[in-house]
């Protein structure tokens, strides 16, 4: 079963970390993420800029008004998210609990995938990741 792990924190935080800061948590993930890859339970996961780069599309109004920013001001952003391939909720939690434990702080909302399409370009044609 297919689960995105939404990651939110207060970007104001992370914005503050030096480089040195954020160099020591990414090492960290990409421990769980090494783990998630060799066991075949990572699918995509990004990294989101921050909310200054956000654009919103609000669909109450006719016609759909555009406005620059995120969609709710709130004490924590989405910074990014994962698609993790699990038997259940409980395989989906112990992934979320690692990432906790690499990156603390903020929050992780999972939810179940019921819609799913893969890409379907060959890998040579997928965009570097990067």
């Amino acid at each position: 079963m297919l689960y995105a792990i939404l990651c939110y924190k207060d970007e104001d935080v992370v914005a503050a970390w030096s480089a040195a800061e954020d160099d020591a948590v990414m090492e960290r993930l990409g421990r769980v993420h090494a783990r998630l890859e060799r066991d075949g339970k990572l699918g995509p996961s990004l990294r989101l800029l921050p909310t200054t780069a956000a654009t919103t599309l609000r669909k109450a109004s006719e016609p759909p008004l555009v406005i620059d920013g995120p969609f709710a001001e709130t004490k924590e952003q989405l910074l990014g998210f994962y698609v993790v391939d699990v038997a259940d909720l409980d395989e989906a939690l112990g992934i979320a609990r690692d990432l906790a434990a690499a990156n603390p702080g903020g929050a992780y909302e999972l939810r179940p995938v019921l819609l799913y399409n893969p890409d379907p370009r060959p890998p040579l044609a997928r965009p570097a990741a990067g």
